[in-house]
């Protein structure tokens, strides 16, 4: 019995392990994204659907792993570099828990399981899977590289935009569709609000580094004012598309404005002094991990993270509750 305690401990911190160095946190932002699709084509194939979701979980946190590994080299070029940024900033790496190169294997071993993942639903449903996947695969090696040229929010918008949800009605249904096409740019500006999010958090360190990010482009006050352009172009997307189509319960994602208004105003306060902490409210939840953070000393920093990945959460599942009401209706 104590044997087998050990190997479930020892199980649970491997667990932990990964998930806080492949930052899994924002795993959330990309399955309720699949999880849209899914329900949108939910009278299709879903054991295809769900197959799907297994490497696009891994293709994500290749994506992340690959970030970090892109990052350090940049970092550690220069000690003022790792100085100014964030105290969770390749962290598994400067406190000595991973190597540098154990990190590039860790995201080659992802980009393997998901392309494992891609050739069964290729061999399944057809070739419009490799296209997809190889759209996807120069996103996911070339991340870093985009990220650095100010295109990241546009790699990132279009991998868990269109072409996820293209890949979605393809595997599920057979065939692509412009009516998704139309859903998918709608959400797409969430997820790469949620990606702004975490670049303006970034900025200090980003600029000091000479990362040319999106944000970095501008002053502080106007990349700010773009995070919330990019909401704004969310909510009038999802309002055209729910006219056109006639699907009225989509409005109810309005519900989420308020809250993005809340983001808004916490990383007004960030922007003049990164070390207040907002208090937190009920509707600030789920933060995960926060013991850890606060351990850490980044609350800062991961409650106006967690504030934009909620947004997406929450957005996402009033999307699937309006697509199953209207099954039920």
């Amino acid at each position: 019995m104590n044997q087998l305690s050990a190997w479930a401990t020892s199980l649970i911190n491997w667990f932990k392990f990964w998930w806080t160095c492949s930052r899994a946190f924002a795993l959330p932002v990309t399955v309720m994204t699949w999880l849209i699709a899914f329900t949108y084509c939910f009278d299709g194939n879903k054991i295809n659907g769900l197959i799907a979701l297994v490497g696009i979980i891994f293709a994500h946190l290749a994506t992340n792993i690959f970030d970090d590994y892109n990052d350090y080299k940049i970092l550690c070029k220069d000690k003022k570099y790792l100085e100014s940024a964030q105290i969770c900033k390749c962290k598994m790496i400067t406190d000595g828990l991973i190597t540098h190169k154990g990190l590039l294997k860790a995201a080659l071993i992802c980009c393997g399981l998901a392309s494992v993942t891609g050739l069964f639903l290729t061999y399944k449903t057809g070739y419009g899977v490799l296209l997809i996947a190889a759209i996807a695969s120069i996103f996911v090696l070339f991340y870093s590289q985009c990220t650095t040229r100010g295109l990241g929010e546009i790699a990132v918008g279009l991998m868990y935009g269109p072409l996820l949800f293209e890949g979605m009605q393809y595997i599920m249904k057979g065939s692509f569709s412009l009516d998704i096409l139309f859903l998918a740019l709608s959400v797409a500006f969430f997820i790469i609000a949620f990606l702004y999010t975490h670049t303006l958090l970034d900025y200090d360190g980003d600029k000091c580094s000479h990362k040319k990010t999106l944000a970095c482009t501008y002053d502080k006050n106007t990349s700010l004012k773009i995070l919330l352009l990019m909401y704004t172009s969310g909510y009038i997307l999802i309002t055209t598309y729910s006219i056109l189509m006639q699907r009225y319960l989509l409005l109810m994602t309005f519900i989420t404005i308020p809250l993005v208004m809340n983001l808004y105003k916490t990383m007004q306060i960030y922007n003049n002094d990164k070390t207040i902490i907002p208090e937190i409210k009920w509707w600030n939840y789920p933060l995960g991990e926060w013991d850890y953070i606060e351990k850490e000393g980044s609350q800062s920093f991961y409650l106006r993270l967690y504030l934009s990945r909620n947004i997406n959460t929450y957005f996402a599942l009033i999307i699937c509750m309006a697509f199953l009401l209207e099954k039920l209706l």
